[in-house]
């Protein structure tokens, strides 16, 4: 595949294209003749393979419970998302997982790599899904995330950093800071730091980005490099700021622990599943698919992660004290900026070396 045919193929959310389909809260596919034919035979497990942790949890009881009710098929769940394994596997022929998460770049990646199935759309319903993803072809749209600010409220009494400038200003908003052991975010949130707003961010000016991160790396008290990490640092008291997912802050959120989330700067990608090339049974992934394009389903995510599905009935479901905490809210999505995954898909390696390499200096 072709990078400039697969760029065309991923549709990319904007912030304009969220606000006019989400705010107020089918083209069918071609179906391969061999599924046309007869429906194949139910296999005993299909296997899903997920980024792990408290999102396979939700993830059963949202969908994979739902599934196996509905076909009598149980669902395997493995983790992590691996986009080096699927790439391995998808190589070899032998195919282990039928449904797969795919995350921010890796998806211009894995369809460039031509690594997935198409998807059948007349099986995952996607008419009430926002209009530029109807007919998405590899990438099934589930959610979008972001990376934010979450901040102790008993500890930044007089105020808490308001975007990424303010971050970096250290005798303004004293405290201990933890940021992602990782390129990805910082060096956007480096170069608005550095006053270069937020629709000017790409190409990423590189040099500039991190010129401005050696200003903070002294004032970084705990590199995170796991998902749960930041909210337990948080929570542990060992740092009163940090950059995470805003799932793991919404949690504590929820839970009413001294914890808020700050918005501004806050950096969205989407979460796509797929169904590798040469899975074993790829029709019952479609299956899957379609029961997680329900908005039913997908409200039971959003009520206990924060991670919005994007079916746009879903706000039917959700529950009224959940939607001041979504990404997709109007207040909360004009404050944040999109990850470009084709930029970092083309950039990535590169910034990920020089990265690491920074990291070992003194």
């Amino acid at each position: 595949m072709t990078n400039s045919s697969s760029e065309g193929n991923q549709p990319k959310l904007t912030r304009r294209k969220l606000l006019a389909a989400g705010a107020t809260m089918s083209v069918a596919g071609a179906m391969p003749s061999s599924w046309a034919a007869a429906e194949p035979a139910k296999p005993k497990a299909i296997v899903v393979n997920t980024s792990g942790g408290v999102v396979n949890k939700v993830m059963r009881k949202a969908y994979f419970a739902e599934f196996e009710k509905r076909y009598g098929i149980r669902v395997i769940d493995t983790s992590p998302a691996d986009t080096a394994k699927l790439r391995a596997m998808v190589g070899s022929g032998n195919v282990e997982w039928d449904v797969t998460e795919i995350s921010g770049q890796d998806g211009v990646l894995v369809e460039r790599l031509g690594l997935l199935e198409p998807l059948d759309l007349s099986i995952i319903d996607l008419s009430r899904f926002p209009e530029h993803l109807k007919q998405v072809k590899y990438l099934f749209p589930r959610t979008v995330y972001s990376t934010v600010l979450g901040y102790r409220k008993d500890q930044l009494k007089n105020g808490h950093p308001v975007g990424w400038k303010q971050f970096w200003d250290v005798k303004a908003f004293p405290g201990r800071r933890s940021l992602r052991n990782h390129p990805t975010d910082n060096l956007e949130f480096a170069l608005l730091a550095d006053g270069v707003a937020p629709d000017k961010l790409y190409p990423l000016d590189v040099d500039r980005a991190f010129r401005k991160l050696d200003e903070i790396k002294p004032h970084i008290n705990v590199w995170w490099t796991a998902g749960a990490q930041p909210a337990q640092l948080l929570i542990d008291g060992e740092v009163d700021l940090a950059s995470g997912w805003s799932g793991r802050f919404y949690d504590l959120v929820m839970k009413e622990a001294p914890v808020a989330i700050e918005w501004s700067g806050g950096a969205i990608k989407q979460s796509d599943f797929a169904i590798p090339k040469g899975a074993k049974n790829a029709y019952w992934g479609q299956k899957f698919l379609a029961v997680m394009a329900e908005a039913e389903r997908q409200a039971i995510y959003t009520n206990e992660l924060g991670y919005p599905g994007l079916n746009l009935d879903q706000v039917k479901f959700v529950e009224p004290k959940v939607v001041p905490h979504l990404i997709t809210s109007p207040d909360n999505l004009a404050k944040q900026f999109f990850l470009d995954s084709v930029w970092w898909a083309d950039n990535g390696s590169a910034a990920i070396e020089r990265w690491n390499k920074w990291m070992l200096k003194g």
